[in-house]
């Protein structure tokens, strides 16, 4: 059974997400490690309520030495046998040190539908832009930020007197269950194959 990591910097919502999906019988990975950069994070306080290891790796007593400090979350990641990492709101744009190390093994969440919006501020954009439909993508990591290959996507529509919260109350609704699909579709399938074919889930009700 695939030994899993997910990186946090907040609450953790994705997080648990993933965690009930894990639980299930059969589901083909277990969830042993939470990471977080930030010692407040209250998503440390649900992984150790739930019998999950709770790590923080504190970035600011490595100053500006991004390296340092991932190298230093990397070993801890081999200490602990972790074979696949989760990022589910880890705020740090991770660099090459850590990227290409867990190549095609680090998983993230992003709440548009790439390519369209990528880094902050999406749901903003997306009404700022006028698009009818929105949503999040589940995609590998690479160097380039939110530019890895898609594994899945789900859409919602944009209504009309949305506003921002309301949007992303609404595509988070979807991360919750797009998330927990994606990770074990790609455990599932053989990893020296090419991902499959990204799937867009139906979009939720509009209230």
């Amino acid at each position: 059974m695939t030994r899993i990591a997910i990186f946090i910097s907040g609450r953790g919502s994705n997080m648990r997400s993933l965690v009930s999906a894990a639980r299930a019988p059969g589901f083909p990975g277990q969830v042993v490690l939470v990471l977080s950069n930030d010692p407040a994070a209250a998503g440390l306080d649900f992984a150790r309520k739930a019998g999950i290891e709770a790590l923080c790796v504190d970035h600011r007593p490595f100053g500006k030495d991004r390296q340092a400090h991932e190298q230093a979350i990397d070993e801890a990641l081999h200490a602990r046998g972790i074979e696949l990492i989760c990022l589910a709101g880890y705020m740090r744009l991770l660099t090459p040190c850590l990227v290409d190390r867990w190549q095609g093994k680090m998983l993230n969440i992003h709440p548009s539908l790439l390519p369209a919006f990528p880094g902050l501020h999406t749901h903003r954009r997306a009404l700022e832009t006028g698009v009818k439909l929105h949503g999040c993508t589940v995609h590998l990591v690479t160097q380039i930020m939110d530019e890895g290959p898609i594994l899945a996507q789900a859409a919602v529509p944009v209504l009309p007197d949305d506003t921002e919260d309301a949007l992303a109350d609404r595509v988070l609704a979807q991360e919750h269950v797009l998330y927990p699909m994606a990770l074990r579709n790609w455990l599932e399938q053989d990893r020296k194959a090419a991902p499959a074919d990204a799937v867009l889930l139906n979009p939720v009700p509009s209230a």
